[in-house]
Protein backbone atom coordinates (compact mmCIF):
# COMPACT_ATOMS: atom_id res chain seq x y z
CA UNK A 1 0.00 0.00 0.00
CA UNK A 2 1.68 3.21 -1.18
CA UNK A 3 1.25 6.11 1.24
CA UNK A 4 1.31 9.83 0.56
CA UNK A 5 0.73 12.95 2.63
CA UNK A 6 -2.88 14.20 2.38
CA UNK A 7 -3.88 17.85 1.97
CA UNK A 8 -4.93 18.32 5.57
CA UNK A 9 -5.39 22.08 5.18
CA UNK A 10 -8.61 21.44 3.23
CA UNK A 11 -10.03 18.89 5.70
CA UNK A 12 -12.20 20.55 8.40
CA UNK A 13 -13.13 18.24 11.28
CA UNK A 14 -15.54 18.76 14.21
CA UNK A 15 -14.80 16.96 17.49
CA UNK A 16 -17.48 16.55 20.15
CA UNK A 17 -16.85 14.86 23.46
CA UNK A 18 -15.27 14.78 26.89
CA UNK A 19 -12.57 17.38 27.28
CA UNK A 20 -10.09 17.28 30.10
CA UNK A 21 -6.85 18.86 31.20
CA UNK A 22 -3.74 16.72 31.55
CA UNK A 23 -1.56 18.43 34.13
CA UNK A 24 2.00 17.35 34.84
CA UNK A 25 4.11 18.20 37.89
CA UNK A 26 7.77 17.49 37.10
CA UNK A 27 10.52 17.38 39.69
CA UNK A 28 13.46 15.53 41.14
CA UNK A 29 13.41 12.92 43.89
CA UNK A 30 16.33 12.54 46.24
CA UNK A 31 14.82 11.25 49.49
CA UNK A 32 12.01 9.25 51.05
CA UNK A 33 9.37 11.03 53.14
CA UNK A 34 9.77 10.59 56.91
CA UNK A 35 5.96 10.48 57.12
CA UNK A 36 5.44 7.45 54.85
CA UNK A 37 7.54 5.18 52.60
CA UNK A 38 7.03 7.37 49.52
CA UNK A 39 9.42 9.53 47.49
CA UNK A 40 9.43 13.27 48.01
CA UNK A 41 9.13 15.17 44.71
CA UNK A 42 10.39 18.74 44.58
CA UNK A 43 8.15 20.24 41.90
CA UNK A 44 10.20 22.30 39.46
CA UNK A 45 7.89 22.52 36.45
CA UNK A 46 4.12 22.50 35.91
CA UNK A 47 2.87 21.64 32.44
CA UNK A 48 -0.70 21.69 31.11
CA UNK A 49 -1.78 19.77 28.00
CA UNK A 50 -5.25 19.34 26.47
CA UNK A 51 -6.55 15.82 27.05
CA UNK A 52 -9.45 13.63 25.94
CA UNK A 53 -11.51 15.18 23.15
CA UNK A 54 -9.33 18.29 23.45
CA UNK A 55 -6.26 16.20 22.62
CA UNK A 56 -8.07 14.77 19.58
CA UNK A 57 -8.79 18.29 18.31
CA UNK A 58 -5.22 19.35 19.08
CA UNK A 59 -3.84 16.40 17.08
CA UNK A 60 -6.06 17.30 14.12
CA UNK A 61 -4.86 20.91 14.22
CA UNK A 62 -1.22 19.80 14.55
CA UNK A 63 -1.59 17.91 11.27
CA UNK A 64 -2.67 21.16 9.64
CA UNK A 65 -6.41 20.45 9.40
CA UNK A 66 -9.01 23.01 10.54
CA UNK A 67 -10.34 21.70 13.88
CA UNK A 68 -13.40 22.70 15.89
CA UNK A 69 -14.25 21.35 19.34
CA UNK A 70 -17.47 21.21 21.36
CA UNK A 71 -17.30 20.00 24.96
CA UNK A 72 -18.25 20.60 28.58
CA UNK A 73 -16.07 22.11 31.32
CA UNK A 74 -16.36 23.79 34.64
CA UNK A 75 -16.11 27.56 34.89
CA UNK A 76 -12.66 27.61 36.41
CA UNK A 77 -8.92 28.08 35.95
CA UNK A 78 -8.49 24.68 34.32
CA UNK A 79 -11.08 25.57 31.65
CA UNK A 80 -9.22 28.82 31.01
CA UNK A 81 -5.95 26.91 30.60
CA UNK A 82 -7.61 24.54 28.13
CA UNK A 83 -9.12 27.40 26.13
CA UNK A 84 -5.83 29.26 25.92
CA UNK A 85 -3.86 26.17 24.87
CA UNK A 86 -6.37 25.22 22.18
CA UNK A 87 -6.68 28.76 20.86
CA UNK A 88 -2.89 28.97 20.61
CA UNK A 89 -2.89 25.74 18.58
CA UNK A 90 -5.52 27.04 16.17
CA UNK A 91 -8.45 24.98 17.50
CA UNK A 92 -11.86 26.64 17.56
CA UNK A 93 -13.07 25.58 21.03
CA UNK A 94 -16.68 26.09 22.13
CA UNK A 95 -17.24 24.97 25.71
CA UNK A 96 -20.46 24.58 27.65
CA UNK A 97 -19.21 25.93 31.00
CA UNK A 98 -21.02 24.65 34.07
CA UNK A 99 -20.60 26.63 37.28
CA UNK A 100 -19.78 24.93 40.58
CA UNK A 101 -18.39 21.83 38.83
CA UNK A 102 -14.70 21.20 38.22
CA UNK A 103 -13.21 20.82 34.79
CA UNK A 104 -11.89 17.26 34.56
CA UNK A 105 -8.19 17.34 35.45
CA UNK A 106 -5.78 14.40 35.41
CA UNK A 107 -2.78 15.39 37.54
CA UNK A 108 0.35 13.31 37.06
CA UNK A 109 3.39 13.61 39.32
CA UNK A 110 6.51 12.87 37.27
CA UNK A 111 10.14 12.34 38.17
CA UNK A 112 12.97 11.24 35.89
CA UNK A 113 10.46 10.63 33.08
CA UNK A 114 8.51 8.20 35.28
CA UNK A 115 4.94 8.65 36.50
CA UNK A 116 4.82 8.27 40.27
CA UNK A 117 1.19 9.16 40.94
CA UNK A 118 -2.00 10.23 39.15
CA UNK A 119 -4.72 12.26 40.87
CA UNK A 120 -8.11 12.78 39.15
CA UNK A 121 -10.39 15.75 39.74
CA UNK A 122 -13.82 15.08 38.23
CA UNK A 123 -17.55 14.94 38.78
CA UNK A 124 -20.24 13.75 36.32
CA UNK A 125 -21.46 16.71 34.27
CA UNK A 126 -25.10 17.73 34.09
CA UNK A 127 -24.79 18.45 30.37
CA UNK A 128 -27.55 20.29 28.52
CA UNK A 129 -27.83 17.72 25.70
CA UNK A 130 -30.33 19.77 23.68
CA UNK A 131 -28.15 22.88 23.76
CA UNK A 132 -25.06 20.86 22.86
CA UNK A 133 -26.91 19.16 19.99
CA UNK A 134 -28.10 22.50 18.63
CA UNK A 135 -24.56 23.86 18.86
CA UNK A 136 -23.20 20.88 16.92
CA UNK A 137 -25.92 21.15 14.28
CA UNK A 138 -24.97 24.79 13.68
CA UNK A 139 -21.32 23.80 13.17
CA UNK A 140 -21.84 20.89 10.76
CA UNK A 141 -22.07 23.09 7.67
CA UNK A 142 -18.80 22.73 5.76
CA UNK A 143 -17.46 20.00 8.05
CA UNK A 144 -16.01 16.89 6.35
CA UNK A 145 -15.93 14.52 9.37
CA UNK A 146 -17.57 14.44 12.82
CA UNK A 147 -15.65 12.76 15.66
CA UNK A 148 -17.34 11.58 18.86
CA UNK A 149 -14.59 11.37 21.47
CA UNK A 150 -16.32 9.52 24.27
CA UNK A 151 -14.67 8.97 27.64
CA UNK A 152 -17.94 8.35 29.48
CA UNK A 153 -17.67 11.58 31.47
CA UNK A 154 -21.10 12.97 30.57
CA UNK A 155 -20.51 15.41 27.71
CA UNK A 156 -22.15 13.03 25.22
CA UNK A 157 -25.73 12.40 26.33
CA UNK A 158 -27.47 11.67 23.04
CA UNK A 159 -25.11 9.97 20.63
CA UNK A 160 -27.86 9.02 18.20
CA UNK A 161 -29.04 12.59 17.72
CA UNK A 162 -25.49 13.64 16.76
CA UNK A 163 -24.94 10.64 14.48
CA UNK A 164 -28.24 11.14 12.65
CA UNK A 165 -27.68 14.90 12.28
CA UNK A 166 -24.31 14.28 10.62
CA UNK A 167 -25.59 11.44 8.42
CA UNK A 168 -28.44 13.63 7.20
CA UNK A 169 -25.77 15.96 5.80
CA UNK A 170 -23.67 13.13 4.36
CA UNK A 171 -20.90 13.62 6.95
CA UNK A 172 -19.01 10.51 8.13
CA UNK A 173 -19.10 9.92 11.89
CA UNK A 174 -16.11 8.40 13.70
CA UNK A 175 -16.50 7.32 17.33
CA UNK A 176 -13.92 6.33 19.92
CA UNK A 177 -16.26 4.24 22.10
CA UNK A 178 -16.39 3.69 25.84
CA UNK A 179 -18.57 1.66 28.17
CA UNK A 180 -20.36 -1.65 27.74
CA UNK A 181 -23.19 -0.51 25.49
CA UNK A 182 -22.02 0.06 21.92
CA UNK A 183 -25.61 0.34 20.66
CA UNK A 184 -25.40 4.08 21.32
CA UNK A 185 -23.01 4.25 18.32
CA UNK A 186 -25.46 2.56 15.94
CA UNK A 187 -25.09 3.85 12.39
CA UNK A 188 -21.61 5.34 12.87
CA UNK A 189 -19.28 5.23 9.87
CA UNK A 190 -16.44 3.82 11.98
CA UNK A 191 -15.78 3.01 15.62
CA UNK A 192 -12.27 2.48 17.04
CA UNK A 193 -12.32 0.36 20.23
CA UNK A 194 -9.11 -1.07 21.61
CA UNK A 195 -8.98 -4.84 22.04
CA UNK A 196 -10.08 -4.87 25.68
CA UNK A 197 -13.02 -2.56 24.93
CA UNK A 198 -13.98 -4.74 21.97
CA UNK A 199 -13.78 -7.98 23.96
CA UNK A 200 -15.85 -6.44 26.77
CA UNK A 201 -18.68 -6.23 24.23
CA UNK A 202 -18.26 -9.38 22.12
CA UNK A 203 -16.38 -11.69 24.50
CA UNK A 204 -12.83 -12.96 24.40
CA UNK A 205 -11.16 -13.69 21.06
CA UNK A 206 -8.79 -16.64 21.01
CA UNK A 207 -7.31 -15.71 17.64
CA UNK A 208 -7.66 -13.35 14.69
CA UNK A 209 -10.24 -15.58 13.01
CA UNK A 210 -12.54 -15.23 16.02
CA UNK A 211 -11.88 -11.49 16.23
CA UNK A 212 -12.88 -11.07 12.58
CA UNK A 213 -16.02 -13.20 12.98
CA UNK A 214 -17.20 -11.39 16.09
CA UNK A 215 -16.37 -8.03 14.54
CA UNK A 216 -18.49 -8.85 11.48
CA UNK A 217 -21.43 -9.71 13.73
CA UNK A 218 -21.02 -6.46 15.67
CA UNK A 219 -20.91 -4.41 12.46
CA UNK A 220 -24.07 -6.09 11.20
CA UNK A 221 -25.96 -5.68 14.48
CA UNK A 222 -25.06 -1.99 14.87
CA UNK A 223 -25.19 -1.08 11.15
CA UNK A 224 -21.62 0.20 11.27
CA UNK A 225 -19.74 1.30 8.18
CA UNK A 226 -16.47 -0.14 9.52
CA UNK A 227 -14.73 -1.28 12.69
CA UNK A 228 -11.09 -0.65 13.63
CA UNK A 229 -9.75 -2.65 16.57
CA UNK A 230 -6.48 -1.28 17.95
CA UNK A 231 -4.42 -4.11 19.43
CA UNK A 232 -1.35 -2.54 21.05
CA UNK A 233 1.84 -4.34 20.11
CA UNK A 234 -0.16 -6.47 17.66
CA UNK A 235 -1.08 -3.45 15.55
CA UNK A 236 -4.58 -2.80 14.19
CA UNK A 237 -7.32 -4.74 12.43
CA UNK A 238 -9.71 -2.97 10.05
CA UNK A 239 -13.00 -4.72 9.31
CA UNK A 240 -15.48 -3.65 6.63
CA UNK A 241 -18.60 -5.41 5.37
CA UNK A 242 -17.87 -7.42 2.21
CA UNK A 243 -14.11 -6.79 2.41
CA UNK A 244 -11.32 -9.01 3.71
CA UNK A 245 -9.87 -8.05 7.08
CA UNK A 246 -6.86 -5.72 6.94
CA UNK A 247 -4.25 -6.46 9.63
CA UNK A 248 -1.56 -3.80 10.11
CA UNK A 249 1.50 -4.46 12.31
CA UNK A 250 2.50 -2.03 15.05
CA UNK A 251 4.97 0.60 13.84
CA UNK A 252 6.47 1.74 17.15
CA UNK A 253 10.24 1.36 17.36
CA UNK A 254 10.21 1.99 21.11
CA UNK A 255 7.16 2.31 23.34
CA UNK A 256 7.73 5.01 25.94
CA UNK A 257 4.18 6.03 26.94
CA UNK A 258 0.84 4.90 25.47
CA UNK A 259 -1.07 7.86 26.95
CA UNK A 260 -3.21 9.46 24.23
CA UNK A 261 -2.37 6.89 21.54
CA UNK A 262 -6.08 6.25 20.90
CA UNK A 263 -6.61 9.99 20.45
CA UNK A 264 -3.82 10.07 17.87
CA UNK A 265 -5.37 7.18 15.95
CA UNK A 266 -8.85 8.67 15.64
CA UNK A 267 -7.58 12.19 14.96
CA UNK A 268 -5.31 11.02 12.12
CA UNK A 269 -8.12 8.87 10.74
CA UNK A 270 -10.55 11.77 10.84
CA UNK A 271 -8.18 14.25 9.20
CA UNK A 272 -7.17 11.75 6.50
CA UNK A 273 -10.77 10.80 5.67
CA UNK A 274 -11.73 14.48 5.62
CA UNK A 275 -8.86 15.04 3.16
CA UNK A 276 -10.35 12.42 0.83
CA UNK A 277 -8.20 9.37 1.66
CA UNK A 278 -9.71 5.91 1.26
CA UNK A 279 -10.24 4.15 4.59
CA UNK A 280 -7.36 1.60 4.27
CA UNK A 281 -4.92 4.43 3.52
CA UNK A 282 -6.29 6.51 6.39
CA UNK A 283 -5.84 3.56 8.75
CA UNK A 284 -2.26 3.01 7.54
CA UNK A 285 -1.51 6.69 8.24
CA UNK A 286 -3.09 6.42 11.70
CA UNK A 287 -0.96 3.36 12.39
CA UNK A 288 2.20 5.31 11.52
CA UNK A 289 1.07 8.21 13.69
CA UNK A 290 0.42 5.93 16.66
CA UNK A 291 3.92 4.51 16.28
CA UNK A 292 5.31 8.03 16.63
CA UNK A 293 3.23 9.16 19.58
CA UNK A 294 3.93 6.18 21.85
CA UNK A 295 7.59 7.16 21.67
CA UNK A 296 6.76 10.43 23.42
CA UNK A 297 6.12 11.19 27.08
CA UNK A 298 2.53 11.82 28.14
CA UNK A 299 -0.34 13.21 26.12
CA UNK A 300 1.27 14.50 22.94
CA UNK A 301 0.31 15.57 19.42
CA UNK A 302 2.27 14.68 16.31
CA UNK A 303 2.99 17.31 13.69
CA UNK A 304 2.58 17.18 9.94
CA UNK A 305 6.38 17.16 9.42
CA UNK A 306 6.72 14.18 11.78
CA UNK A 307 4.05 12.23 9.91
CA UNK A 308 5.44 13.18 6.51
CA UNK A 309 8.91 12.01 7.54
CA UNK A 310 7.45 8.71 8.75
CA UNK A 311 5.73 8.31 5.37
CA UNK A 312 8.99 9.03 3.56
CA UNK A 313 10.77 6.44 5.71
CA UNK A 314 8.01 3.94 5.03
CA UNK A 315 8.16 4.52 1.28
CA UNK A 316 11.95 4.55 1.15
CA UNK A 317 12.03 8.18 -0.05
CA UNK A 318 13.64 9.74 3.00
CA UNK A 319 16.85 9.79 0.96
CA UNK A 320 17.68 9.33 -2.71
CA UNK A 321 16.67 10.68 -6.11
CA UNK A 322 13.72 13.08 -5.90
CA UNK A 323 11.64 15.28 -8.17
CA UNK A 324 11.30 18.97 -7.38
CA UNK A 325 7.97 18.67 -5.52
CA UNK A 326 9.30 15.79 -3.40
CA UNK A 327 12.51 17.69 -2.72
CA UNK A 328 10.69 20.82 -1.56
CA UNK A 329 8.58 18.72 0.85
CA UNK A 330 11.69 16.96 2.16
CA UNK A 331 13.44 20.29 2.68
CA UNK A 332 10.40 21.71 4.50
CA UNK A 333 10.38 18.71 6.83
CA UNK A 334 14.11 19.01 7.47
CA UNK A 335 13.71 22.67 8.37
CA UNK A 336 10.83 21.78 10.69
CA UNK A 337 13.37 19.59 12.49
CA UNK A 338 15.88 22.50 12.63
CA UNK A 339 18.22 20.89 10.10
CA UNK A 340 20.61 22.95 7.97
CA UNK A 341 20.38 22.41 4.20
CA UNK A 342 23.55 22.28 2.10
CA UNK A 343 23.47 22.46 -1.72
CA UNK A 344 26.08 21.68 -4.34
CA UNK A 345 25.95 20.92 -8.04
CA UNK A 346 27.95 19.53 -10.91
CA UNK A 347 28.10 17.02 -13.77
CA UNK A 348 29.58 14.11 -11.75
CA UNK A 349 30.08 12.16 -14.97
CA UNK A 350 32.59 9.61 -13.69
CA UNK A 351 32.58 9.56 -9.90
CA UNK A 352 36.10 9.45 -8.45
CA UNK A 353 37.89 9.83 -5.12
CA UNK A 354 37.97 13.61 -5.43
CA UNK A 355 34.20 13.75 -5.74
CA UNK A 356 33.69 11.48 -2.72
CA UNK A 357 36.00 13.55 -0.51
CA UNK A 358 34.43 16.80 -1.71
CA UNK A 359 30.87 15.57 -1.02
CA UNK A 360 31.85 14.42 2.47
CA UNK A 361 33.31 17.87 3.16
CA UNK A 362 30.17 19.52 1.77
CA UNK A 363 27.91 17.36 3.98
CA UNK A 364 29.93 18.46 7.00
CA UNK A 365 28.72 22.05 6.43
CA UNK A 366 25.21 21.16 7.60
CA UNK A 367 22.70 18.38 8.31
CA UNK A 368 21.32 17.54 4.84
CA UNK A 369 23.13 17.58 1.48
CA UNK A 370 21.39 18.15 -1.85
CA UNK A 371 23.38 17.31 -4.98
CA UNK A 372 21.98 18.89 -8.16
CA UNK A 373 23.17 17.15 -11.34
CA UNK A 374 23.28 18.56 -14.88
CA UNK A 375 21.13 16.49 -17.23
CA UNK A 376 22.67 14.90 -20.33
CA UNK A 377 21.92 17.75 -22.71
CA UNK A 378 23.41 20.40 -20.43
CA UNK A 379 26.55 18.26 -19.86
CA UNK A 380 27.02 18.02 -23.65
CA UNK A 381 26.74 21.79 -23.94
CA UNK A 382 29.26 22.29 -21.15
CA UNK A 383 31.76 19.50 -21.88
CA UNK A 384 31.41 18.98 -25.61
CA UNK A 385 30.61 15.98 -27.88
CA UNK A 386 30.95 12.53 -26.35
CA UNK A 387 29.98 13.67 -22.88
CA UNK A 388 28.48 12.57 -20.61
CA UNK A 389 29.98 9.11 -20.45
CA UNK A 390 27.18 8.01 -18.08
CA UNK A 391 23.54 8.97 -18.46
CA UNK A 392 21.94 11.24 -15.85
CA UNK A 393 19.93 8.36 -14.33
CA UNK A 394 23.11 6.37 -13.73
CA UNK A 395 25.00 9.36 -12.37
CA UNK A 396 22.21 10.15 -9.92
CA UNK A 397 21.91 6.51 -8.82
CA UNK A 398 25.61 6.37 -7.95
CA UNK A 399 25.48 9.68 -6.07
CA UNK A 400 22.38 8.58 -4.13
CA UNK A 401 24.33 5.54 -2.92
CA UNK A 402 26.91 7.67 -1.12
CA UNK A 403 26.49 8.04 2.62
CA UNK A 404 27.21 11.78 2.51
CA UNK A 405 24.40 12.51 0.06
CA UNK A 406 20.77 12.88 1.17
CA UNK A 407 18.91 13.99 -1.95
CA UNK A 408 19.79 14.06 -5.65
CA UNK A 409 17.93 16.03 -8.32
CA UNK A 410 18.69 16.83 -11.96
CA UNK A 411 18.30 20.14 -13.77
CA UNK A 412 18.25 20.94 -17.52
CA UNK A 413 19.75 24.43 -17.50
CA UNK A 414 23.42 25.24 -17.64
CA UNK A 415 23.32 26.55 -14.07
CA UNK A 416 21.28 25.59 -10.97
CA UNK A 417 20.01 29.11 -10.38
CA UNK A 418 16.33 28.20 -10.81
CA UNK A 419 16.72 25.36 -8.30
CA UNK A 420 18.45 27.67 -5.82
CA UNK A 421 15.53 30.10 -6.00
CA UNK A 422 13.10 27.27 -5.25
CA UNK A 423 15.04 25.40 -2.57
CA UNK A 424 16.76 28.33 -0.83
CA UNK A 425 19.50 26.23 0.83
CA UNK A 426 21.20 27.51 3.96
CA UNK A 427 24.64 26.83 2.50
CA UNK A 428 25.78 26.78 -1.14
CA UNK A 429 29.02 24.86 -1.58
CA UNK A 430 31.32 24.78 -4.61
CA UNK A 431 34.67 23.09 -5.13
CA UNK A 432 37.58 24.71 -6.92
CA UNK A 433 39.73 27.81 -6.99
CA UNK A 434 36.83 30.28 -7.21
CA UNK A 435 36.30 33.45 -5.27
CA UNK A 436 32.93 33.46 -3.56
CA UNK A 437 31.72 36.18 -5.94
CA UNK A 438 32.51 33.83 -8.86
CA UNK A 439 30.30 30.99 -7.64
CA UNK A 440 27.18 30.70 -9.80
CA UNK A 441 24.13 31.46 -7.66
CA UNK A 442 26.09 33.10 -4.86
CA UNK A 443 24.16 36.34 -5.31
CA UNK A 444 20.85 34.46 -4.99
CA UNK A 445 21.87 32.69 -1.78
CA UNK A 446 23.45 35.68 -0.07
CA UNK A 447 20.41 37.84 -0.93
CA UNK A 448 18.15 35.82 1.41
CA UNK A 449 20.83 35.45 4.11
CA UNK A 450 22.37 32.12 3.11
CA UNK A 451 26.05 31.25 3.20
CA UNK A 452 28.39 30.48 0.29
CA UNK A 453 31.51 28.36 0.83
CA UNK A 454 34.28 27.28 -1.55
CA UNK A 455 36.01 23.98 -0.79
CA UNK A 456 39.27 22.89 -2.32
CA UNK A 457 39.40 19.90 -4.68
CA UNK A 458 41.51 16.78 -4.15
CA UNK A 459 44.64 17.09 -6.30
CA UNK A 460 45.18 14.80 -9.29
CA UNK A 461 41.45 13.92 -9.44
CA UNK A 462 39.64 15.03 -12.58
CA UNK A 463 36.88 13.44 -14.64
CA UNK A 464 38.25 15.06 -17.81
CA UNK A 465 41.73 13.69 -17.10
CA UNK A 466 40.28 10.22 -16.53
CA UNK A 467 38.35 10.38 -19.83
CA UNK A 468 41.43 11.57 -21.74
CA UNK A 469 43.55 8.81 -20.22
CA UNK A 470 41.01 6.16 -21.26
CA UNK A 471 40.76 7.56 -24.79
CA UNK A 472 44.53 7.68 -25.23
CA UNK A 473 44.91 3.94 -24.64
Amino acid sequence: MKLSMPRFDQAPVLVVGDVMLDRYWHGGTSRISPEAPVPVVKVEQIEDRPGGAANVALNIAALGAPASLVGVTGDDEAADSLSNSLKGAGVRALFQRIAHQPTIVKLRVMSRHQQLLRIDFEEPFATDALALGAQVDDLLEGIKVLVLSDYGKGALKNHQALIQAARAKGIPVLADPKGKDFSIYRGASLITPNLSEFEAIVGGCADEHELVAKGATLMHDLELGALLVTRGEHGMTLLRPDHPALHLPARAREVFDVTGAGDTVISTLAAAIAAGEELPHAVALANLAAGIVVGKLGTAAISAPELRRAIQREEGSERGVLGLEQLLLAVADARAHNEKIVFTNGCFDILHAGHVTYLEQARAQGDRLIVAVNDDASVSRLKGPGRPINSVDRRMAVLAGLGAVDWVISFPEGTPENLLREVKPDVLVKGGDYGIDQVVGADIVTAYGGTVKVLGLVENSSTTAIVEKIRSR
